[in-house]
């Protein structure tokens, strides 16, 4: 008897027939490009993939990916996915907010899903701007942002999204940018490999609101001299000749310059695995200057780590409870432990 064995997927097969509706040239389109090509090549049938968004320009992803998916509330699209996982812990679940979304309404929620770490990916769109109403600034605009909401700059200090990951313990933090596909699709795939909650901040230019908010990391001119690009197990080198690199000194990393008496052996290697160093990474973005040195921003992965995910644990919890004391009671459990009487 003959099989017949499917063809492969190709990232045709994530598309839907839905016109995509953001504005031309958003930064959207790219995103989601790299998403519909990095997904077949995970090996995950499409019925066993499901994106979960809250609200704002990026949560219409949904609607353009041809697998399960769920437009939910504003800021609670991790709770909406954490409660999924658990329920059924075999799917793979994609989380896709805004600075917005994420940062605002939905911070709480945010560092929550992270520390118990569901093993799901969350992606969040960061234009630092409000860009579905209109162009009033985020927890994400940069300090004297002038918006239709801040017509003096704004005088909020910003979140640092990777900084928020971390405190909240996430295993697996990365960053990456719509206008760098290919380093875009590797990021992704990392972030689908992790076992755990994955927290990856996209940069992404909202052309209308907040153009340009990115371009010095983007363009062919500055990007070498302006971005760092973490490979584990490398040393930190950057600049448009790779003349430039960062070394410890005691505990703080400097900017120098390869040659006269220093050399890559000199410079720091970027260690994953490794906590400490990851948060004086990700502290880059808050001190771009020191001693009179430009600091790059760095992209890529940060740091990841290996912990029990919530949905194993949660399994296991209720199986040894079952094993252990037989069927619940349910009234029994309503009842709990704590009664009075009154005289």
């Amino acid at each position: 008897m003959s099989t017949v064995t499917a063809a492969p997927l190709t990232a045709k097969d994530f598309a839907t027939d839905q016109e995509v509706r953001w504005c031309p040239g958003c930064g959207d389109y790219s995103i989601l490009a790299q998403v519909q090509k990095v997904m077949p090549t995970l090996g995950i049938p499409k019925e066993n993939i499901v994106i979960v968004s809250g609200i704002g320009c990026s949560s219409r992803f949904p609607y353009y990916m041809n697998t399960f998916g769920m437009h939910s509330i504003h800021g609670r699209a991790t709770a909406i996915a954490s409660g999924l996982k658990a329920a059924r812990p075999e799917l793979s679940v994609w989380i896709v907010s805004g600075d917005g979304d994420s940062m605002s309404i939905g911070g709480n929620h945010t560092i929550h899903l992270l520390r118990r770490n569901f093993d799901v990916n969350m992606l969040v769109f960061n234009n630092q701007i409000y860009g579905l109403t209109k162009g009033q600034y985020s927890p994400t605009s940069e300090v004297d942002k002038i918006t239709k909401s801040t017509p003096f700059g704004s005088i909020d200090h910003p979140f640092n999204p990777l900084a928020l990951a971390m405190g909240a313990d996430a295993s697996f933090i990365a960053r990456s940018m719509d206008r760098d596909p290919k380093h875009l699709q590797q990021v992704l795939t990392r972030s689908a490999q992790h076992k755990g909650s994955s927290f990856v901040e996209i940069y992404q230019n909202c052309n209308i609101f907040n153009d340009g908010a990115f371009e010095i990391f983007t363009e062919k001119g500055t990007k070498q001299e302006e971005g760092l690009y973490l490979e584990n197990g490398k040393p930190l080198v950057f600049g448009a000749q790779q003349n430039k690199g960062i070394k410890i000194d005691g505990l703080k990393p400097v900017v120098v310059e390869l040659g006269n008496g220093v050399s890559v052996d000199d410079l720091w290697i970027h260690d994953e695995k490794d906590f400490y160093k990851a948060q004086t990474l990700i502290r880059m973005f808050d001190n771009p200057m020191q001693d009179g040195k430009h600091f790059p921003r760095p992209f890529g992965v940060f740091y990841e780590t290996d912990r029990p995910c919530y949905e194993e644990q949660m399994v296991l919890q209720i199986e040894e409870v079952v094993t252990s004391k037989g069927k619940g009671n349910l009234d029994k459990l309503l009842r709990g432990k704590e009664v009075w009487e009154i005289a």
